[in-house]
């Protein structure tokens, strides 16, 4: 796992460089908007969404600026901001886990929006692909095919997959 501090380096590396970054700005013009709406939408928090949009562009940034290689940048940019932002979700729970972690009993905390905030931890709880697909679909609205071409799956397992990510969930959220 890369640290903030390894990033920068990779970042001070690349922009040092002899490689090419002339397409990086404009790169980040035509998707940044779209990758901060997906990670807000994922994490419900302003702050965390700039967290993972200069996360995303920055592990761009790391491979030189270049995402040529990918088949379609959009859905690439889609899937790094809800990853990253699953990422964050996880790092807010362990956070919280630690916070009250001193073996007392404590007083249930129920802040509003608590039906979202659970929802959220139990897609954290999810692995990083079924979060991503799940995320995908219900709140990006990536049809099944486009999903199925960007997890190289077929049409009928992208449908049975979601049906048993949504029974997790369902699960997890009547605990």
């Amino acid at each position: 796992m890369a640290t903030a501090g390894t990033q920068i380096d990779a970042l001070t590396i690349s922009m040092t460089s002899t490689t090419p970054l002339a397409g990086f700005a404009e790169l980040y013009e035509r998707h940044y908007e779209a990758v901060f709406r997906a990670a807000l939408r994922v994490t419900g928090n302003p702050a965390d969404a700039e967290d993972v949009l200069q996360t995303v562009f920055l592990r761009v940034l790391a491979r030189g600026g270049d995402v040529e290689d990918v088949a379609l940048p959009a859905a690439y940019f889609r899937r790094a901001a809800v990853n990253a932002a699953v990422d964050v979700l996880r790092r807010r729970e362990l956070h919280a886990e630690s916070e009250y972690d001193d073996g007392a009993p404590h007083a249930a905390v129920q802040p509003p929006g608590l039906l979202k905030e659970r929802l959220r931890r139990a897609i954290a709880a999810l692995d990083s692909d079924d979060a991503s697909l799940f995320l995908l679909r219900h709140v990006e609205g990536l049809s099944i095919e486009e999903l199925a071409g960007m997890f190289q799956l077929e049409k009928n397992n992208v449908t049975v997959r979601l049906h048993r990510i949504r029974h997790r969930l369902q699960t997890e959220m009547q605990r």
